[in-house]
């Protein structure tokens, strides 16, 4: 039986993430909580898109599709026109449906794979951005349709009258949706790193790694590529869930080539096959173009958005961006950002305590190591050891 404070220890640095993320509605605005829900979701699409192109090997390029069928699904199925079931039944179906679209999908990926696995994909992609144009009865067209707020008990995770107030901070649509993101983003976690650490992750990992080993260890091959990209579906539909919740109306533009992309290249940064590098490359890529448009008038080269005359925009900017740090993860770190953590975390265990110049008072006599002056007196290595809420800026 494990010791209660080993384990509190291990999970201590954990527990003080999760502790500050709750905290942060209290002090931040609505910007900076919309740049976090953003980043949310789109970790939750990651993290699916890491276990089939980063633990399967599997790639694709029609991620977009999915998010799309997660995020309609739940607008269709929420609203008018629709069946208007409850917002909470509606957001569990959504996700059932994405993962239906993927196991329809899932023959093919079980047989096909690398580029061509891709190319088959990215058909997803321009089918259902056609889809998403023209079925108007569901998709309301090009003008997208509003999303229904979400209510859970009674409880509406959208502005409400009279105002809720917590601990004198006002808690509207952005503060009530951030702790939604984070329950979800703590489900996406725990099950995502379950799976790697089971049974499934290390088929997934052989069948990547090779294939006819795979099978002589009585891996089924087929069987687990079309569960990897079924599960990977159902991940980017619960992203969409909650990034329609976020955006609060939905537009086909959106789900296009362009998000696929984006997803591809927050895994490659993050790291392939981790789910917290994955995390950590969908927060680049989702608050580098935020930033970037919250700051532009402070910062070279970049232009306000809406500026004429051949300047570059932040989205653009911020694309240039993230492209680099593509290129230079794939030269000088092929692991991404979670292999870079990994090495730093191992240096740092491996350099044995008290190698700095005062480690400890010197020895005298035989028993003094060579080069020692057996004094202390002329030591110079003499260093010292050094051990209310505020109101906050709604957005309309």
């Amino acid at each position: 039986m494990s010791d209660p404070r080993t384990l509190l220890l291990g999970r201590g640095p954990l527990l003080l993430v999760a502790l500050l993320l709750c905290a942060l509605p209290f002090y931040l605005d609505a910007f900076w909580l919309r740049i976090g829900l953003f980043s949310m979701a789109a970790a939750i699409g990651a993290v699916g898109l890491g276990l089939l192109s980063g633990t399967a090997g599997q790639l694709s390029l029609g991620h977009a599709f999915f998010l799309a069928v997660g995020a309609y699904g739940y607008v269709w199925l929420a609203g008018e026109p629709g069946p208007g079931l409850p917002p909470a039944v509606a957001a569990v179906l959504a996700v059932l449906l994405a993962g239906a679209a993927g196991g329809l999908f899932s023959p093919v990926a079980g047989r096909v794979k690398g580029i061509y696995l891709g190319v088959a994909t990215l058909a997803l992609v321009f089918l259902g951005h056609h889809v998403l144009l023209t079925a108007d009865s569901v998709t309301g067209g090009f003008n997208g349709r509003s999303v229904p707020p979400l209510e859970l008990g009674g409880f509406t995770f959208a502005e409400s009258d009279p105002e809720l107030t917590l601990l004198g901070v006002p808690f509207g649509a952005e503060e009530r949706l951030w702790y939604l993101g984070l329950a979800l983003f703590a489900v996406t976690w725990f099950t995502a790193r379950g799976l790697l650490r089971g049974r499934p992750g290390r088929a997934l990992a052989a069948v990547r790694d090779s294939e006819t080993a795979a099978a002589v260890m009585g891996v089924h091959v087929a069987r687990y590529r079309s569960a990897a990209f079924v599960v990977s579906s159902m991940y980017a539909g619960l992203a969409g869930v909650l990034l329609a919740l976020s955006f609060r109306r939905v537009v086909p533009d959106y789900f296009s080539l362009a998000l696929s992309v984006d997803y591809l290249a927050m895994i490659v940064i993050g790291g392939l096959g981790s789910v917290a590098g994955a995390t950590a490359g969908a927060v680049f890529v989702t608050a580098l173009p935020l930033l970037m448009t919250r700051y532009a008038d402070q910062l070279p080269l970049v232009a306000a958005p809406g500026s004429g005359g051949g300047s570059i925009g932040p989205t653009e900017a911020s694309r240039y961006l993230y492209g680099a740090a593509i290129v230079v993860i794939l030269l000088y770190a092929p692991d991404g950002l979670h292999g870079l953590a990994r090495r730093g975390r191992a240096r740092l265990r491996r350099r044995p305590p008290g190698t700095g110049p005062s480690s400890g008072p010197a020895r005298t006599g035989p028993d003094a190591p060579s080069g020692t002056t057996g004094t202390t007196g002329t030591d110079d290595t003499s260093g010292t050891d050094d051990t209310s809420a505020r109101a906050k800026e709604h957005t309309p």
